[in-house]
């Protein structure tokens, strides 16, 4: 499939004419198939999803249907599906449950008014061109985020998994305490139905990785259920089940946009938004790349993440994003098409339609050790222990998100974790490597070289800079600047090889002005060579150019200390016995003819 040109507005307002037009008929058997693959997939995981959540579980499906479909025509992956997930649902839950009982109508509209602030969110970021946004969240912020959201889900679904009654929210030691209070009221059936439902799911996973695991599990412990209650009767097991599910369409539902719940949805509406479309875009691009044959706009799939979520919250749906499992999912079963992705939500409504009464022999115990093996999958342990070994920088971000995630509050983990990343980073491009350089008679065409053995001019100090200089960098390179002058006075001329240098700010520019002056006080001067373009443009527009003197800009080293050389002090050189320049050879030359 070919993509069609398309630019201007309609580019964003009508993405979808870009492939919609050259669909073919293969095309359309592989989406239908990839399609049906995905809408059988999300109903356990839907579910699950509306649980984690705190939602009915019937918003868990309708959050796979309509916000699906947008997702899909507005979005700029072929192979992206979207709806809820874990990450989503579990932030909603923690941001949510402190100011509404979890599945009750005030919940609900305040899930629908978080979703649609998210929506908004997403839209104006897509609309501003602000796709390389999530590209501030690193991949240890993900990692370690998604870590501490699974030890969570486990830990929420404890009063579940045993039948042991458990205050609503909590962090995890407060959960653990009370569960611990509690041990005595394990209930023995509810337990074996849960423990039931894991093992199966495990070994499903294990020697059948090609069946549905999750499918066959939540039916295996509804099937043992049944019979435990038919054996011992409902009022001695006290399995409690989820229940019917309505049979109908995504009922229509506004958002309730009052001053209070924007003001207090607002942070978690943005910390949901970061890592949704962190989620949808990583995920995009890493089956972009293994398609090979088309690329993503991130500023097109915040677009359409923003326009899906505003849907949702007006079709009963709450928080979508990509999800990396039914994508994964979608592009294995043959998926050509983001019509997969839409044939997935329209298929779900048909399902639904005719499998939700059966959710009423659904154990909320299988659902619990559903989402313990959701939970286990999502720590990705090899990751994990390979961001600690490589990077001191990044395992700190790690170990701050998932502490915060799992201690703290989970849009309070993202944000820290952003920010540390942001500070590390910071940290480490103010601290641009500055090293002297030499001449290296060892090297073809005696090519400079960073050797501190090498011999160095006693009148010329010539470095290399390597980083940008701005106003979080300026102080690190004055101060280097100055120990330089009060370590090698008599190295009265600096020359500064600035290839190295990418990006130079007003603060910066300032910083080489201040040293050229410098320089010259002392009868030397100071001098730049190999200036990139877009330095040279930078500094001349900050004026730095002019008061640092274009003269003393060289495009290359051999033209650099040919005119450099010409301003050094030749009485000294005639005395000079380092001579490393060829420069100082033919004044030597010249000296013993004359």
């Amino acid at each position: 499939m070919q993509s069609l040109p398309l630019s201007g507005p309609w580019a964003w307002l009508f993405p979808f004419m870009r492939w919609l037009p050259s669909v073919g008929g293969r095309d359309l058997r592989g989406d239908f198939v990839a399609g049906l693959t995905g809408a059988v997939v999300v109903l356990p995981q839907g579910v699950a999803f509306a649980t984690i959540a705190g939602m009915p579980p019937q918003y868990g499906l309708y959050a796979g249907m309509i916000p699906a479909v947008i997702a899909a025509m507005f979005g700029s992956s072929r192979h992206l599906v979207s709806g809820p997930t874990t990450a989503a649902s579990v932030v909603l839950f923690s941001a949510l449950s402190v100011y509404a009982e979890p599945g009750s109508v005030d919940y609900v509209a305040l899930a629908l008014t978080l979703t649609f602030m998210v929506g908004i969110i997403e839209l104006i970021l897509g609309l501003a061109r602000m796709g390389a946004l999530v590209n501030f969240i690193s991949h240890s912020v993900v990692v370690g985020f998604t870590a501490g959201a699974a030890i969570l889900i486990a830990a929420k679904q404890l009063k579940y998994f045993f039948g042991v009654e458990l205050p609503r929210g909590g962090h995890l030691h407060d959960i653990l305490m009370e569960f611990s209070q509690r041990l005595g009221e394990i209930n023995p059936y509810v337990t074996v139905v849960a423990f039931a439902t894991l093992f199966c799911g495990i070994a499903v996973k294990r020697w059948m990785p090609k069946m549905p695991y999750m499918i066959i599990a939540m039916v295996a412990g509804s099937l043992l259920s049944v019979a435990l209650n038919a054996v011992f009767g409902e009022s001695v097991t006290g399995i409690a089940t989820v229940g019917a599910l309505p049979a109908s369409l995504p009922p229509l539902s506004a958002p309730s946009l009052t001053l209070e719940n924007i003001r207090d949805l607002a942070p978690s509406a943005l910390a949901v938004t970061l890592f949704a479309l962190t989620e949808a875009v990583s995920i995009g691009r890493a089956l972009a790349s293994r398609s090979g044959d088309y690329r993503i706009d991130g500023n097109q799939e915040f677009i359409g993440q923003g326009l899906s979520n505003i849907a949702g919250a007006f079709f009963s749906g709450y928080v979508a994003t990509g999800s990396f499992n039914r994508s994964g999912l979608n592009f294995q079963a043959g998926a050509k098409t983001p019509l997969a992705a839409v044939f997935a939500g329209l298929l779900l409504m048909i399902i639904v339609l005719l499998v939700a009464p059966l959710a009423a022999y659904l154990p909320k115990a299988a659902m619990a050790g559903i989402l313990f093996l959701v939970a286990w999958g999502l720590i990705d342990f090899k990751e994990m222990r390979h961001v600690l070994k490589a990077s001191k920088r990044d395992s700190s971000v790690l170990v701050v998100t998932f502490l915060g995630a799992v201690f703290l509050e989970l849009e309070f983990a993202i944000f820290a974790g952003v920010i540390l990343s942001l500070v590390l980073y910071l940290e480490r491009v103010s601290r641009p490597r500055i090293v002297s350089r030499a001449p290296d008679p060892r090297l073809d065409k005696h090519a400079f070289s960073s050797d501190p053995s090498l011999p160095q001019c006693p009148q010329l100090k010539l470095l290399r800079i390597d980083g940008s200089l701005f106003f979080g960098s300026a102080n690190h390179v004055q101060d280097t600047f100055d120990r330089i002058r009060n370590e090698s006075p008599e190295q009265k001329h600096l020359a500064i090889i600035a290839q190295g240098i990418h990006f130079v700010d007003l603060q910066g520019g300032e910083a080489l002005v201040e040293e050229a002056h410098k320089r010259r006080a002392m009868g030397g001067d100071l001098y730049l060579i190999n200036v990139k373009e877009g330095l040279w443009d930078a500094m001349d527009r900050c004026g730095c150019l002019d008061e640092a003197g274009m003269k003393n800009v060289f495009q290359s080293k051999t033209a650099a200390i040919r005119g450099i050389y010409h301003k050094l002090d030749h009485s000294i050189c005639e005395k000079c016995e380092v001579r490393i320049f060829h420069e100082c050879k033919q004044q030597l030359g010249g000296a013993k003819k004359g």
